[in-house]
């Protein structure tokens, strides 16, 4: 049952289009998912595994999954757990192509969880530059840790701070930002009953309030010539054309970029024949989706202050004061030499016993981190134990020793569920994989594979 107050705001926005709107509410929910393009995945591969896709028209790398739900579950398959895919709702991969992101640049998703958007747009820097997901709910950012974990992403900071807290340490950083602010989710009741629950015009007009809020921290982080995408899940206008005019209002050197329309999706609905020429919505009733709106937004090209003269208030829990040259941690050293065809340069950092590589030269200096880079491992008592995140960060072809199993093996379901199972080789560390693409770490003992899947992900049923 949807709320009276919000049929009416929606009958006194779309006219004519009213009836159409409403009956898309009747319809099979659509499910998509992104390849991840770093790990080599292609629409081919899973589709000659038995995926049945078809292509979201505003992501080159998005599908609608057209399997039965009842037949088919993507989210609990092995390659799910492998990060070959992320799952996202078709209509929220539309914001991150606007965003026009190019490798090497240095972006911001501040309101990141769970991490579908950070996804995406670590797919286009494809693993150069630096990548700051931030995310103020410390479960929701740790959800957000996870999910880049499993997609194998280096180069991202993943930190958990309220937007005005990250002002200070990256003033006019960002080359892009994106902006998918917390909102009233009126393009979520489809999916979750609990969000037309709770809405009320008094919640819409306190999440258009935040909004606001957040915007002034995210445009106090945006470089001079940088460009900011605004984003939201629901259709109130307050929320979304009326913060575009706000915002260009009271920030003068922001401008409203043009943006390209894609298959079916809409122009902004506002009193500004500009903000709606070039704004956009994603309305259920026109496309295969269901709901968000998107504005981009330009800042003036200045020259930026130098990083030595900004004040710092740096305030918080301290992150690491020691960085490490590689040649220092020797017991990472012998691993990777015995283990690995590929050498990690850059700098290394320890978190206690836990050794992070950072992506670049970025100070940790005062920062609530939840992932500083890539995870390497552990230094234990005259070893080193390699992490998770290694693993799927890995590629085949850079392990000196390979466990690839095929899809069917009963052998994936045993490793997954943290078994150990029978194989024959050299004793060592394995890179395991699935039909070419890395799982995790075993550890082969005589004809044991010891299982180092992590205890947290084990799943009883697979």
């Amino acid at each position: 049952m949807l709320p009276e107050e919000f049929l009416q705001e929606m009958q006194d926005l779309l006219g004519d289009e009213y009836e159409e709107f409403i009956k898309s509410y009747d319809r099979k929910r659509y499910h998509g998912l992104e390849i991840n393009i770093n790990k080599g995945v292609t629409r081919a591969f899973l589709e000659e595994k038995g995926f049945c896709l078809s292509e979201v028209p505003w992501n080159p790398y998005g599908f609608y999954v057209e399997n039965r739900e009842e037949e088919f579950r993507p989210g609990a398959h092995a390659y799910h757990h492998g990060g070959l895919y992320y799952l996202q709702e078709p209509s929220a991969m539309a914001p991150v192509l606007y965003l026009d992101v190019k490798p090497g640049m240095k972006v911001l998703d501040l309101c990141a969880a769970p991490g579908g958007k950070t996804t995406q747009i670590a797919m286009a820097l494809k693993g150069e530059g630096l990548l700051v997901a931030n995310e103020i709910n410390g479960q929701r950012a740790g959800i957000l840790s996870e999910n880049v974990e499993r997609m194998g992403i280096k180069n991202a900071l993943v930190t958990n701070h309220a937007p005005e807290e990250l002002v200070p340490f990256f003033k006019e950083t960002f080359d892009r930002i994106l902006m998918d602010a917390p909102c009233s989710g009126e393009g979520m009741f489809v999916k979750n009953d609990n969000a037309a629950d709770e809405w009320s015009k008094e919640h819409v007009l306190l999440c258009a309030k935040r909004q606001k809020e957040i915007f002034q921290s995210a445009y106090g982080m945006l470089k001079p010539g940088g460009k900011l995408v605004y984003s939201t899940c629901t259709f109130a206008r307050e929320e979304n054309e009326e913060n575009i005019a706000y915002f260009l209002e009271k920030y003068k050197d922001l401008r409203l970029v043009k943006t390209k329309k894609q298959s079916g999706m809409s122009e902004g609905i506002s009193f500004d024949p500009d903000i709606a020429k070039n704004t956009l919505r994603l309305f259920p009733h026109h496309l295969k989706g269901e709901g968000h709106f998107l504005g981009v937004l330009e800042k003036e090209d200045r020259p930026v202050e130098e990083e030595g003269k900004r004040k710092s208030k740096k305030k918080g829990k301290q992150g690491p004061s020691i960085y490490y040259k590689k040649s220092e941690l020797k017991e990472y050293l012998d691993f990777e030499k015995n283990n690995l065809k590929m050498s990690l340069d850059g700098s290394f950092v320890l978190f206690g016993d836990e050794v992070f590589l950072l992506p670049g030269h970025v100070s940790l200096e005062g920062l609530r981190v939840k992932r500083a880079g890539l995870h390497l491992g552990r230094m234990k008592k005259n070893r080193f134990e390699p992490s998770h995140a290694l693993a799927l960060a890995m590629k085949k072809e850079e392990s000196v020793r390979v466990c690839d199993l095929k899809g069917d093996d009963s052998r994936v379901n045993q490793y997954l569920k943290g078994e150990t199972f029978q194989y024959e080789g050299e004793s060592g560390w394995y890179l395991i994989c699935i039909d070419g693409y890395s799982l995790g770490w075993g550890k082969l003992v005589s004809t044991t594979m010891k299982n180092h899947y992590p205890k947290g992900l084990r799943k009883m049923k697979v």
